[in-house]
């Protein structure tokens, strides 16, 4: 039920098209000829709407919604209420996120530059771009097609973007090649200079940073983040990364594909991440290390080691998550001892 001032909705869709874009299997029982007009949280929903269930904390109130519609697992059918339609699928998450896509696209841009937009005579923008007021796009920087280009956004010299790039109001873009389908959120810094010194009591001696940022396709990078370029080699950012608000990635930093660095984390420079690494909430990586593809690092962890792949790290300094747990437990037990 998305506010109409800020979102608009496409359909309504019958059962039968849901299904087929869900990739699920209907069950339950609809209403004849019923159509959905929108997606809703469960205790929420009307007759109209679609929701979901994956956690099962929230079976109760699955038991009681009104949704006319649910994307539920095979296994919790059985707690639907009388009268629900039913999207039966193995990951009820993943299939929502397909379903709330289709009721809410991405618009295209509607193609515009802006009076107050200063485009520089040797940049290059593409068909059916939206270039807003402020906004900066300097010399050699090329801009694929139907990208979108914030309020006082920076487009610096010699940056490229791809198609369908997104790049929020007072974003700035510097040193740095961007694939496309690239949305970067408001306040994002990229490219800046790496933070680094040659160190020494005679004074510090700034280095120069002569690397660029190569940013694959299909990533979003979330609000106030900053990814300084490389010192020589490129700072990395792989295909599908998921990264979230107020992250800092250093210098020469390498991310696989699909990793997912949640907000206020840190990755300290020359640090490599393989495919598929998570980092939790408010983690620091230390420099120089390589964490192994499908590793998990849990919120808050100080990692100043290697992580194996698929390895699962917490704590600071980070240890084995097992370890962790136990040795949490027993600081806990003896702090509960009587003096």
């Amino acid at each position: 039920m998305a506010d109409p001032r800020f979102f608009s909705v496409a359909g309504p869709f019958t059962l039968e098209v849901l299904a087929e874009i869900a990739g699920a299997t209907p069950a339950g029982h609809p209403a004849p000829g019923a159509v959905f007009t929108d997606v809703a949280p469960l205790d929420e929903a009307g007759s109209g709407h679609v929701s979901f269930l994956d956690n099962k904390k929230y079976t109760a109130v699955f038991s009681t919604s009104k949704a006319g519609l649910c994307i539920v697992a095979p296994e919790m059918a059985v707690k639907a209420p009388a009268g629900m339609a039913l999207l039966l699928s193995p990951d009820p998450y993943r299939a929502f996120a397909k379903v709330s896509q289709a009721f809410h696209p991405l618009p295209a841009p509607e193609p515009w530059v802006a009076p107050t937009a200063w485009i520089d005579t040797a940049a290059k923008v593409g068909e059916g771009c939206r270039i807003e007021p402020g906004a900066f796009i300097g010399a050699g920087a090329e801009i694929g097609k139907r990208c979108r280009v914030g309020v006082n956004a920076v487009i610096g010299a010699g940056v490229v973007l791809g198609d369908d790039c997104v790049i929020g109001a007072t974003a700035s873009l510097s040193h740095a090649l961007v694939g496309s389908r690239v949305n970067i959120y408001p306040g994002v810094r990229i490219g800046q200079d790496g933070f680094g010194f040659a160190m020494g009591p005679q004074g510090h001696l700034k280095v120069p940073q002569l690397g660029r940022v190569i940013i694959g396709n299909n990533v979003e990078i979330g609000a106030n983040t900053t990814i300084d370029r490389g010192a020589g080699p490129d700072t990395i950012i792989g295909d599908g990364c998921m990264i979230d608000n107020l992250v800092q990635i250093g210098h020469n930093v390498h991310l696989g594909r699909g990793c997912v660095i949640v907000a206020q984390s840190g990755v300290s420079g020359s640090t490599k991440l393989g495919d598929f690494v998570a980092v939790g909430g408010q983690a620091g990586i230390t420099g120089h290390l390589k964490i192994g593809t499908g590793a998990r690092v849990g919120a808050q962890a100080g990692v100043m080691r290697d992580v194996a792949a698929g390895e699962t790290v917490g704590g600071s300094p980070a240890v084995p998550m097992v370890d962790w747990l136990r040795q949490s437990a027993i600081l806990g037990k003896m702090a509960r001892k009587k003096g």
